[in-house]
């Protein structure tokens, strides 16, 4: 019996209400189903061999029309997008992936960051034509080479890069040719605020924004590299690198290394400003340096980091060490003497002072006339073997491996006997990473824990996990008093800023050319700390082939460039540092019965 248009608007309307429903439960089904034929296909439920063999069909023609349904889809939607839109999609993922975390100083200002930039491409397929464009092109762009340039807008590829990082102008001016096939890209591009400021420790990058030196390289190697490769990386704002760098202290330590430089007609001058407490470096600079946004500079030899790529002896900064030594092991105290009346002799070799006193004297003495005889008999005393293994504790025979991929290693003695302990107890045999040294005379005075150098934030707890006592309190406490009375009475008299309680020493070595000592080519190093009864910051300044000038009396020697530079970046940088000026300085004798009183309080 025929059903009335009633009855079938009443059934459409019951259907309709029902669809919903429907729809919701159909994944319902399909996973019933599916479980079905999975069960059926495995032999649950249904041991019949042709039920099962009849499953397992169903499930590999479904499998494989799931497949030709996505390839299918995928085919399709390539077909309806205009040629070389997938390659510029490509690369642009590509530019995304490459951007980088801002880096920051310790106080927030920026270092590095990423700013957009436009880059060129070409179509070559869609070019109409090719003359046309490079004569266009070069007009624009005058730089660009112009055989390169036809031949690869002549090439049969889909997508060329023409070139990089144009300007605004540039990029306006080709867009008002209205090429087809010539198009633009965003990319990152990495810049410096400070330009040189700073450069040696945070690198470069390259033309695709991937870290090549310095923090740039580290942040890399942290997982960035990683995440760009697997595409997980984007072009959100990234988490921000804090440094422990202060952006006005690098000013400063710049500035004065610039000035001594071209006063001492240095051929090269570093230098860096350390906490002592933690070990983070707050400012590094090496001159002849570059701009960080010119990386190419970086590649020239001259401009290389001397403070962590550059080995050498650092002369009598090193018998820091060497005292530290001897007093630590107990066979010295501040009233042992030591005869310095004559030359040290070994084979042909002689051992002698360069500003002899020809007498016996008191080992402070020895530290502040710099004597190389007394100093040497010192680690004679304690044996090769001794100062072997305690040079090997202060981190000194090994290569030091910080923040920076850049890093040498010492040039050690391959055969070390009682001659090179004794030359090397002055600072000459063996060469070391400047920063090295740095960490080692931080151990003497910050109550004997050498704590590796950071260039990122560190807090005391992650001090805490990281220093390793080397020397005893007390044997830090007399390295206080002998480098303050250097500086009071010493060779580092040019160095002893009113108001700041300095200590420090002097360092002179002789360069090494051809094989043979140089009489005049001098490396000038001067390490001081301040203040020296609550040392907090340790200042090292470096001038290679200083010379003698108005004013120095023929001498170019530490005592007379290092040290006074010196001066002026504690008068500058303290305040900075929230250390202020004193007007009444104690003796050095006070910090010995200060610290003193300290432990009999204990």
């Amino acid at each position: 019996m025929a059903m009335s248009s009633s009855s079938i608007a009443a059934h459409l309307k019951a259907g309709l209400v029902a669809l919903p429903g429907v729809l919701l439960r159909l994944p319902l089904y399909v996973v019933r189903l599916l479980v079905g034929l999975v069960r059926a296909a495995i032999g649950r439920g249904r041991p019949e061999p042709h039920a099962v063999a009849r499953a397992r069909i169903v499930l590999c023609m479904l499998f494989f029309a799931c497949a030709y349904v996505a390839i299918a889809g995928r085919l399709a939607m390539l077909a309806s997008v205009p040629e070389g839109t997938i390659a510029r999609r490509g690369l642009a993922a590509d530019a995304v992936a490459s951007a980088r975390p801002d880096i920051l100083d310790r106080n927030g200002l920026v270092l590095a960051t990423d700013v957009k930039s436009a880059s060129l491409y070409g179509e070559p397929r869609r070019l109409i034509d090719v003359d046309e464009a490079v004569e266009a092109l070069t007009a624009i762009l005058p730089d660009l080479n112009v055989d390169e340039l036809r031949d690869r807008l002549s090439s049969k590829r889909g997508f060329v890069w023409l070139k990089r990082d144009i300007t605004p102008q540039q990029q306006r001016e080709i867009h008002a040719l209205g090429l087809p096939g010539i198009g633009f890209m965003t990319e990152n591009r990495r810049v410096y605020p400070g330009g040189t400021l700073g450069a040696h420790v945070l690198g470069s990058t390259n033309i695709d924004n991937q870290g090549i030196a310095g923090i740039e390289k580290w942040i890399d190697t942290r997982g960035l590299a990683d995440l760009h490769l697997a595409g997980f990386a984007s072009d959100r704002q990234q988490e921000p690198v804090e440094l422990a760098l202060d952006l006005r202290v690098q000013h400063v330590l710049r500035d004065e290394l610039f000035n001594a430089k071209e006063k001492f007609k240095a051929i090269a001058a570093a230098g860096t400003v350390v906490d002592v407490r933690t070990g983070e470096i707050i400012a590094m600079a090496s001159l002849p340096d570059f701009d960080a946004n010119d990386p190419a500079r970086s590649l020239d030899p001259k401009n290389l980091n001397r403070l962590t790529t550059g080995v050498f002896e650092m002369g009598s900064t090193f018998k820091a060490l060497t005292f530290a030594m001897a007093l630590d092991s107990g066979k010295f105290t501040l009233n042992s003497t030591l005869d310095a009346r004559g030359a040290l002799q070994f084979g042909r070799f002689r051992i002698h002072d360069y500003h002899a006193e020809n007498r016996v004297l008191t080992l402070p003495e020895v530290f502040i006339y710099s004597s190389n005889i007394g100093t040497a008999r010192m680690a004679l005393a304690l044996g090769v073997d001794a100062h072997k293994a305690f040079l090997k504790k202060m981190g000194q025979l090994d290569r030091l491996r910080t923040e920076l991929p850049e890093s040498a290693a010492p040039i050690v003695p391959k055969h070390w006997g009682e001659l090179n302990t004794a030359t090397i107890a002055f600072g000459h045999g063996l060469a070391v990473a400047p920063i090295q040294v740095l960490m080692a005379e931080d151990a003497l005075v910050n109550g004997g824990w050498l704590i590796p150098p950071t260039f990122l934030k560190r807090t005391p707890e992650e001090v805490a996990k990281v220093a390793v006592r080397v020397i005893k309190p007390e044997t830090s406490v007399k390295m206080r008093y002998l480098m303050r009375l250097n500086a009071v009475k010493g060779s580092g008299k040019k160095a002893n800023t009113p108001g700041y309680f300095v200590g420090g020493k002097t360092g002179t070595a002789e360069k090494v050319v051809n094989g043979r000592y140089s009489k005049t080519k001098l490396l000038t190093s001067f390490i001081s700390a301040f203040p020296m009864d609550d040392p907090q910051y340790l200042v090292l300044v470096m001038l290679d082939e200083p010379k003698a000038v108005e004013g120095t009396y023929g001498y170019a020697t530490a005592g007379w460039n290092a040290a006074p530079t010196t001066a002026n970046i504690i008068q500058r940088v303290a305040p900075m540092l929230g250390i202020m000026p004193r007007p009444d300085l104690p003796s050095p004798e006070s910090i010995l019965t200060s610290s003193a009183k300290v432990a009999q309080a204990q």
